[in-house]
C-alpha cells in the first residue's frame, strides 16, 4: 500500500519536514506447525522489503482510526494473509529519523507486538514486500533492519514486561 493517504495529504502542507509518525512493528511468532506439534525453536514472519530488498518484522503508520492493537492486525493480515492475535506490547520506542529518496523525513514512535500465529499460509499481499517466509527466530536472513532485531527479542522473550 505505501505511503497513507493521510500522511500525502500532510506532505502537501508541510513539504519535507520531519514528520513524527505513529508506527507499529509486529512480531508474528508461530511456536507450533499446523498439527499444532511443537516446533524445534520458535519462528517468525518476516518479509522482504521492495524498497531496499531488506528482510524485517511487518510494520506500517497507524492510520487514523486505528488503534495501535486494529492497526497491528490489519498490518499483518495485509502485507502477508495471515490471521494472528495480540498477545502483548512488547516495547514501545523511539526509531532514528528516516529520509526517503524523494526527501520526506520522518520520525517513529514505534509499539512492537508480540503476536501469535493462528492460520494462514503467508504470501506478499502488496507491493511493500517481494517475498514473505517464516524464519527460526534464531537464523534471521541477511541483511536485516537492526532495529527489528531488538523488538522481536523482546516479543520472543514471552511474558517479560514491556520495554520503553
Amino acid at each position: 500500500m505505501g505511503t497513507p493517504d493521510f500522511v500525502l495529504g500532510l506532505r502537501e502542507d508541510v513539504g519535507h519536514k520531519e514528520l513524527f509518525l505513529p508506527g507499529v512493528t509486529c512480531v508474528v511468532i508461530r511456536r507450533q506447525d499446523e498439527n499444532k506439534a511443537a516446533l524445534e525453536e520458535p519462528e517468525v514472519l518476516l518479509v522482504q522489503r521492495s524498497d531496499n530488498g531488506w528482510w524485517s518484522a511487518i510494520s506500517g503508520i497507524l492510520e487514523p482510526g486505528d488503534s495501535p492493537a486494529s492497526g497491528a492486525l490489519r498490518e499483518v493480515q495485509e502485507e502477508t494473509g495471515v490471521h494472528a492475535r495480540i498477545v502483548r506490547v512488547a516495547g514501545v520506542s523511539t526509531a532514528t529519523p528516516s529520509v526517503y529518496p524523494n526527501g520526506d523525513r520522518c520520525r517513529f514512535v514505534d509499539i512492537a507486538f508480540e503476536l501469535e500465529w493462528i492460520s494462514g499460509v503467508p504470501h506478499v499481499g502488496d507491493d511493500e514486500s517481494t517475498n514473505v517466509a517464516w524464519f527460526p527466530a534464531n537464523a534471521l536472513p541477511e541483511p536485516f533492519v537492526e532495529s527489528h532485531r531488538e523488538r522481536i527479542a523482546w516479543a520472543l522473550d514471552a511474558g517479560a514486561p514491556a520495554r520503553f
